[in-house]
């Protein structure tokens, strides 16, 4: 039975792996705070973006609705949901020889019922690059870990595991052809294969997409720290949609003396990983990244900026006017946990509040 650790002072966290300290550190309140705001969402039954993939003229595309929160979480009541943070989602450890990483929220039932694996990304909007942008035109950077691309794998596979024989059929011939995973040369100049094989199976197995990244928006006037009235919102992104991040891209560009790209390198892992699972039910993980990892980190997978983000983003109407105002802060996390936060104390942002305080 999950061991529950009750938390009043985050918006519908009741049962938790986190204690209520927990939730404030560094790298733990940027996934507990997104939690908290879907909670919040879901209370006053308000919809969230949903990216997902679409076919439009034999091509797919991203595209920007809206999904409840319930459906996200599988259930409406949140005195029944359990949120594990940094946990591993025990559904997908079958198809591993080894251990896999966690990911940022295992979603349960409080009766141990595993209901969603989620990436949680807690972003500013706009970032650096667009800031300077008309505001309908600002966007946010996502930096995007390898764990993310591997549950991308993972989910997609489990999803479609019925069909497996016909997943094979779509890789085999480009994965077979690689004699070498660990050449870098061979496997930029054999990409295209990877590339297509990956749209057959995507257009394939369409309706098989599930949420997978939680992207929480905080926004801000320009690149100052202090929030919008319009502050908040959420998009989920399908696995399928996370996928198109490092898929879309521009190949031409990507190639230079057969180098093979951060984006290029996801998508080659992508197939790499369907197709061994197809044959097996089970992969060898670490191999798998650990050989393909091509001279660059293998924690960090790649980065999208604010420009190449929007280019995601269909519907624009709820980033010019996100879904929760400032005011309703005080609903989503308490004053007393406010204070017992702990912000870096960096002196350009006390210059900044010390001058705008003086103005005033």
């Amino acid at each position: 039975m999950t061991s529950v650790v009750e938390v009043d002072n985050l918006f519908g966290i009741k049962n938790s792996n986190r204690t209520a300290e927990q939730h404030l550190g560094k790298n733990q309140f940027n996934s507990s705070f997104p939690t908290a705001l879907a909670n919040y969402m879901m209370s006053k039954k308000k919809s969230i973006m949903y990216n997902k993939v679409v076919e439009i003229d034999g091509e797919l595309k991203v595209e920007t609705s809206e999904i409840s929160v319930d459906k996200i979480f599988k259930t409406s009541d949140i005195n029944k949901l359990y949120f594990s943070f940094e946990t591993v989602y025990q559904p997908y450890e079958k198809y591993s020889f080894d251990t896999i990483d966690g990911i940022d929220l295992s979603v349960k039932d409080i009766n141990d019922n595993w209901l969603r694996a989620l990436e949680v990304k807690l972003t500013v909007l706009p970032d650096a690059v667009t800031s300077k942008k008309d505001e309908k035109d600002w966007g946010s950077e996502i930096v995007v870990r390898s764990a993310t691309t591997l549950y991308c794998a993972l989910g997609m596979y489990d999803s479609s595991k019925n069909e497996k024989d016909k997943i094979r059929d779509i890789f085999e011939i480009p994965c077979s052809n690689i004699q070498s995973w660990e050449s870098e040369f061979e496997v930029s100049n054999k990409y295209l294969p990877l590339l297509s094989a990956l749209n057959k199976f995507e257009k394939e197995f369409l309706e098989n997409q599930q949420p997978l990244l939680m992207q929480t928006l905080w926004k801000t006037n320009g690149q100052s720290p202090l929030l919008k009235d319009d502050a908040f919102d959420i998009i989920i992104w399908s696995d399928f949609a996370v996928s198109r991040l490092f898929i879309d891209r521009d190949y031409e560009k990507q190639v230079e003396k057969s180098k093979m790209s951060r984006p290029m390198r996801a998508t080659a892992r992508l197939a790499r990983c369907l197709w061994e699972l197809s044959k097996s039910d089970k992969i060898h993980i670490d191999s798998i990244y650990h050989q393909m990892a091509y001279g660059t980190q293998t924690d960090k997978e790649f980065s999208v900026n604010g420009l190449m983000w929007g280019n995601f983003i269909t519907d624009k109407s709820r980033i010019l006017k996100p879904a929760i105002r400032s005011e309703e802060l005080p609903q989503i996390i308490s004053s007393e946990m406010i204070e017992l936060l702990k912000p870096e104390r960096r002196f350009d942002q006390t210059l900044y509040f010390t001058y705008r305080m003086n103005e005033e």
